[in-house]
């Protein structure tokens, strides 16, 4: 916006009477004085295309570029090399896929025998705690017979004393 343009605008707020020139035009803003109010001077504002620039503005035509004429085998050329770029593309796809599928294997192979890894250690764990179970219970009956046989040698003193006295007492 022209600031001499706004400040003429702004000045004729200020009186009653419009002013003579009370059509104001910036780029595609036009501004026009009305005069309905009696507390003062008021304003209409208009907006219009950007390409129009005031009231005898004609629309301009779309500039183009003059198109050459293809011919025939230019657009064949250029037809085989979209196909090569294609056909390239698809085998650069083709090329990563392989390299991802065996990235992948390689990966599943890895996984496969840590598992396989955790399984023997897993069952070799099961067989050691089963053995010191084994051994436990052996070790454990074996206590109890020992003291079954305590017991019954123990029993068998008793016996025999007690026939002793039987036999002095008599």
């Amino acid at each position: 916006m022209k600031e001499m343009s706004m400040l003429s605008l702004l000045c004729s707020c200020f009186y009653s009477q419009p002013h003579p020139n009370s059509l104001y035009q910036y780029g595609d803003l036009e501004v026009k004085g009305l005069n309905k109010r009696a507390s003062g001077q008021s304003f209409e504002v208009i907006l219009k295309d950007p390409g129009q620039s005031g009231d005898k503005a004609q629309p301009q035509p779309l500039r183009t570029t003059p198109r050459r004429e293809v011919s025939l085998e230019e657009l064949q050329k250029r037809l085989e090399a979209a196909e090569e770029r294609r056909k390239s593309q698809e085998a650069l796809v083709l090329k990563q896929l392989a390299e991802k599928r065996e990235h992948v294997q390689e990966v599943l192979h890895k996984v496969h025998k840590e598992n396989n890894n955790f399984s023997k250690k897993t069952e070799e764990k099961l067989i050691q705690k089963m053995e010191v179970n084994k051994e436990n219970r052996e070790a454990h009956l074996n206590a109890l017979k020992q003291r079954l046989r305590e017991k019954e040698v123990h029993a068998a003193e008793v016996r025999r004393n007690k026939e002793r006295q039987t036999d002095l007492s008599g």
